[in-house]
Parts: structure tokens; sequence; C-alpha cells
């Protein structure tokens, strides 16, 4: 098995990392798939509702880094992050040695809709959610754009998306 570059996933929550990431790890024969946010949620042994509840958000960054730190490391893995991995600018730069990052984009609106009718958002317990999401992307987009790709989510099929990822990826092996 050849060492390849990591596909790391990045965006906002509701633009579809995780189940990209998924689908990417069945199409892609010599990756294994990593959802850091998952990851986190075994290290801390709760959800990460509870976490952000009893801990608090920078508990669940420090966490976060850590296990950015431990998967940078690797290689042939599909890595869907959490939507705020790039407010601390080093989880970029440790992924950026070893990865090729995408950043799943989609409108405000299109975000919104997937994700109202989740409750294990804890950034959106918030009296208007959709405002948040708007603050959020405005905070983290410029971070975002630091990624090597950036793939548009709306209006697009799973599958679509899954193909344009791995022919950029293939692009520039």
């Amino acid at each position: 098995m050849d060492n390849k570059k990591n596909i790391v996933l990045i965006g906002m929550m509701g633009a579809g990392k995780s189940t990209i990431g998924y689908l990417l790890d069945e199409k892609l024969q010599d990756f294994s798939y990593v959802d850091i946010d998952k990851e986190i949620e075994k290290l801390a042994q709760k959800h990460i509702p509870e976490i952000f509840e009893q801990d608090g958000e920078p508990h669940f960054r420090k966490l976060e880094h850590e296990l950015i730190q431990k998967f940078s490391n690797y290689h042939n893995q599909v890595i869907a992050t959490g939507g705020g991995i790039v407010e601390n600018i080093e989880n970029l730069n440790l992924l950026k040695k070893n990865s090729v990052i995408f950043y799943l984009s989609a409108k405000i609106d299109t975000l919104y809709e997937r994700v109202r009718k989740t409750t294990n958002r804890p950034l959106l317990k918030h009296p208007n959610p959709k405002e948040r999401i708007k603050e959020l992307v405005k905070k983290r987009e410029p971070f975002y754009k630091k990624a090597d790709f950036e793939i548009n989510t709306d209006n697009k099929e799973l599958i679509e998306i899954v193909q344009e990822i791995i022919e950029k990826y293939e692009s520039i092996q």
C-alpha cells in the first residue's frame, strides 16, 4: 500500500463532511475513514453536546486539536472534521503537511435546511439558528478558503461530490 496523502473534509455543519467521508471510504479501497467528532466522543466517553455542556467549548477544542495532531501523522485516511476545526489555525497547518484539504461549501439556506431538525449541535442552541450559521460562516470562511479545493455541495447528488473529490485528489497525486 502506498503512503498516500489524506483526504480531509472541512466546512460548516450540514455541508456533508461525515456523509461524503463515509462514501469516499467506501469507494477508496486502501483508505480508512476517521470522523474527528466521533473520535472526540470516544476519547471523552461522552457525546459532543455533553462535552460542551459539562466541560465547555475550550475543552472540546483541546480534544479536537489533540486528535488532529495524532491523525495528521498518518496516511491513507479520509478525515471528516468538525466545522470549527479551522478556528485553531494550527489544526490547518498540521493537516496541510500530509493531506489534500477539501472545503465543502453550501449556501446558508442549504446548511440551515440540512441541520435545522438535528438536536446534537451545541452551537445551534441559539434563539435564531439560521443567523448563528451565518455568523459562523462569516467567521470561519477565510480559514475554509485555505483548503486546496472548494467543492460546492448545493444541488448536487452525493455521488457527484464524491467523484469530484476523487478526480481533484488524483489530479495532484
